[in-house]
């Protein structure tokens, strides 16, 4: 016992010593610092109550013992998740089973009409047969016959979208949205619409489909009516709203979205077929990001034949949305710094402008963005304007390849406008006038009628729009052209000259004719004063473009004339000899490269040796 007392000496020492090292400093403290005293509780309770102080050091040792270096390493303390909060939300990934359509697809003859996907052939027509196909592109400008005799529940074949697509995995955290499909319809053809309907519901999983929405605008057909009521009722999640009187595609949306329940709403036209897989892309992204408004990879079905346009595995060349400064929407060629972004075909595409016509975008979302603008009237530019908006508001639009869903494009429009097509001028003023900042006046020169409109302030009110702009802190237009769309081409705010060219030997306007995209021979028309096919521009840079839809200049050699896209693009570009034109004083047109001028003889656009005394090589803007 004495042997272990001994051994046991030491540590007992040196545990008193550290305690009464610890004392002579607290005390140290206690005699040197009474202000930090006072300013410390626990010191002051120390001086005042010498009988605390063996609690005191006896705390200390165990405070210096915790206190000496470990040399195990502590497993990390558990953190909270930051997958979800959502107590019903399972991890990993939702399983085929659990992504079953809300309806299974009947067997499908594969040699009946347009099975697969396929083309409706028939080689012999019979007068009656013939004259209602005329009909059905004369009401529905398409062919309705060919879509009337193709099953409404036709199947697309098998899944020919690239492997990344068809392997994708979606996470079950965060938990896809259910979304409301909203499909508006004015007079559409029974089959393109009920072949729909019938397409969501044998593509799209049940858990995610809330209810499809059906908005009539007003349809005057009968089969649109009672008959349409009656037949969605077998289909359990579709359901009509009606409009009482014609109002258009925006104002019907709006009704749809109105009454929608669920988290997300996705629009679609009356004439689409989803493919396999459409939807979970699109809601994957929204879950992800909800300020992203995104867009399938809109492929064609055929206006003749209704022939699928399928996508294919390797070397599909994606477009993505554009607008030229008739603030008309195009495609255009992804770039390629865009393609470079993207590490496979999972990756969406940033577009700077969408179709507008099928898109998903989160309900709370679309409220807060601003919905539409309500007092746009029947269609036209509200797309092009919510583009805008989200963009320069904090929101993003992409195109989600692994989503695809065909549409039939239709060359012209079967539809009339009750206030005539005034009304989309009248839009585009609105949005022109609310987003667009000084570049607007670039929109005016092309379409003297919007221009009319916005002189006379008579596109109403939009007091609201740009209290919404404030609202949002949406940023200018000159930072959406300077970061979402640097290709694109600004011409100048103020060019040297505008408008149609005159010539004083003729008394007509040099016109680029009809769809002249470049190529085509320019021609001599009576002046009309509405721009279009006679806007011209000559620049700063001393080019002379027709730049409404594309940005086209005239060249000459020494007797010819032609129209091209301009080889100026902006930085890191030059204007060719044979582009560049001088206006002189006795206002002939003369080219730099060939030093020949422009003469309307023979009423034919042509070049000539320049001759100031000749009335055919004199001309004016107008």
């Amino acid at each position: 016992m004495r042997l272990l007392r001994r051994r046991r000496m030491p540590l007992r020492l040196a545990m008193v010593g550290s305690a009464f090292v610890l004392f002579l400093f607290i005390l140290q403290r206690d005699v040197s610092s009474r202000e930090q005293a006072m300013e410390k509780p626990w010191l002051k309770s120390l001086v005042g109550q010498k009988d605390h102080v063996l609690d005191l050091m006896l705390e200390a040792v165990n405070n210096l013992r915790d206190s000496m270096p470990k040399l195990q390493i502590r497993a990390p303390e558990p953190q909270q998740t930051l997958i979800s909060t959502n107590q019903s939300c399972l991890p990993g990934f939702y399983t085929p089973a659990e992504l079953k359509p809300f309806w299974e697809r009947p067997p499908q003859d594969p040699n009946g009409p347009g099975a697969d996907g396929k083309a409706f052939q028939k080689s012999k027509w019979t007068p009656l047969e013939t004259q209602e196909k005329e009909q059905g592109y004369k009401k529905h400008c398409f062919n309705a016959f060919a879509s009337d005799r193709i099953s409404l529940q036709r199947a697309l074949g098998r899944d020919t979208r690239p492997r990344e697509c068809v392997d994708q995995k979606f996470r079950r955290c965060p938990p896809l949205p259910t979304t409301s499909i909203i499909i508006v319809f004015h007079n559409e053809a029974w089959s393109t619409l009920l072949r729909t309907v019938y397409s969501v519901l044998h593509t799209t999983p049940a858990i995610l489909l809330k209810e499809i929405i059906l908005v009539d605008d007003a349809s005057t057909e009968e089969y649109l009516k009672e008959k349409l009521e009656q037949y969605v009722q077998q289909l359990q999640v579709v359901r009509v709203v009606r409009q009482a009187e014609r109002k258009g595609l925006i104002t019907a949306r709006l009704l749809g979205a109105s009454v929608a329940q669920a988290e997300v709403l996705t629009f679609l036209d009356a004439h689409c077929e989803c493919f396999h897989g459409w939807l979970e892309p699109l809601l994957a992204r929204i879950a992800e990001d909800k300020t992203v408004v995104v867009s399938p990879d809109i492929v064609t079905i055929d206006l003749n034949t209704f022939q699928f346009s399928k996508p294919v595995q390797r070397g599909r060349v994606h477009s993505r949305g554009n607008f030229d400064w008739s603030l008309t929407f195009g495609w255009e060629t992804v770039p390629t710094h865009e393609k470079q972004r993207r590490k496979d075909e999972t990756y969406p595409i940033k577009s700077p402008t969408f179709a507008g016509g099928l898109f998903s975008i989160s309900k709370s979302y679309f409220e807060h963005i601003g919905t539409y603008d309500n007092q746009m009237e029947i269609w036209g530019g509200e797309n092009v304007e919510m583009s805008f908006r989200v963009w320069q508001c904090g929101g993003q639009l992409e195109i989600i390849p692994c989503s695809v869903v065909g549409h039939v494009f239709r060359t012209k429009s079967p539809h009339t406008f009750p206030k005539g097509t005034s009304v989309i001028a009248r839009n585009q003023v609105r949005l022109a006038e609310v987003w667009m900042d000084n570049y607007k006046i670039i929109f005016y020169r092309r379409n003297l009628q919007a221009a009319k409109i916005a002189r006379e302030k008579s596109f109403g009110d939009i007091s609201e729009r740009l209290q919404l702009r404030e609202q949002l802190h949406c940023h200018n237009f000159s930072w959406f052209l300077h970061n979402i769309y640097p290709e694109m081409f600004v011409p100048d705010l103020t060019p040297t000259f505008s408008g149609a060219i005159k010539n004083l030997g003729i008394n007509q306007c040099l016109d680029v004719g009809e769809n002249n995209r470049g190529g085509k021979p320019l021609i001599m028309y009576s002046c009309h004063g509405l721009g279009g096919n006679q806007y011209f521009e000559y620049t700063t840079q001393r080019d002379l473009r027709h730049n409404i839809a594309k940005q086209l200049c005239l060249h000459a050699s020494s007797v010819t004339l032609g129209l091209r896209s301009c080889h100026f693009t902006g930085k890191n570009s030059q204007i060719p000899k044979d582009e560049e034109w001088e206006l002189t004083q006795d206002q002939l047109i003369r080219n730099a490269g060939s030093g020949t001028c422009l003469t309307s003889k023979d009423k034919i656009p042509a070049m000539a040796p320049c001759n100031p005394s000749d009335p055919y090589q004199l001309w004016l803007f107008v």
